[in-house]
């Protein structure tokens, strides 16, 4: 069981490395990153876990700030299960504690989904994660829809977003890091309410 002073894990899903920060894929770590910004932090290399980490609080200051752990596994994606298992139990984090943000193919690019559990629908970062730990964490799913054409899904969520997309990315970023902060603040209810639009 979790109470209000277990601090919350929020994993930012993505692969390491320069030729792959601005892909699909990497959704999740460009919301960690904005995330970051939020607290003042920067991202450093986790001790325990193959991962980096920033520590801090977020939400209003007073009662309502949760304590955070921001973490991008820097394993590649399909691996990311170890890492943030090594991440949970150093910072003894309870399962519905954690937050997966990751690109969804299944829903439109400019939509977000706030969900808790639930199945991986192909995604090897979500995969891995239930592998080590079960499906109870939360997500919050940041659409990239469908490729164009017969395009392979391995092409397309490892190419960058398009311009027409980009024109837009900065806000759609800067909502799903506003639905973190709802889901840890207001809960899962509240969050979806506002955000599964």
């Amino acid at each position: 069981m979790s109470d209000a002073t277990d601090p919350w894990l929020i994993v930012g899903l993505g692969n390491p490395g320069p030729e792959y920060a601005a892909n699909r894929h990497n959704v999740g770590f460009m919301v960690a990153d904005l995330l970051a910004e939020r607290i003042g932090g920067k991202f450093k290399r986790a001790q325990k876990a193959q991962a980096q980490v920033v520590e801090g609080r977020l939400g209003s200051p007073g009662p309502g700030s949760r304590r955070v752990v921001l973490a991008k596994p820097m394993s590649y994606m399909n691996l990311s299960g170890g890492p943030v298992t090594a991440l949970r139990d150093f910072y003894k984090v309870p399962v519905g504690h954690i937050v997966a943000v990751h690109d969804e193919l299944d829903i439109d690019f400019g939509t977000l989904r706030v969900k808790l559990g639930g199945g991986d629908n192909g995604h090897n970062g979500l995969k891995s994660m239930t592998k080590s730990m079960g499906p109870d964490y939360h997500r919050v799913r940041f659409g990239i829809g469908r490729p164009p054409g017969r395009m392979q899904v391995a092409d397309f969520v490892l190419k960058d977003f398009s311009s027409t997309e980009r024109k837009d990315l900065a806000y759609q970023v800067d909502r799903a890091a506003d639905a973190v902060e709802s889901l840890i603040a207001d809960g899962l209810e509240r969050a979806q309410s506002m955000y599964n639009s």
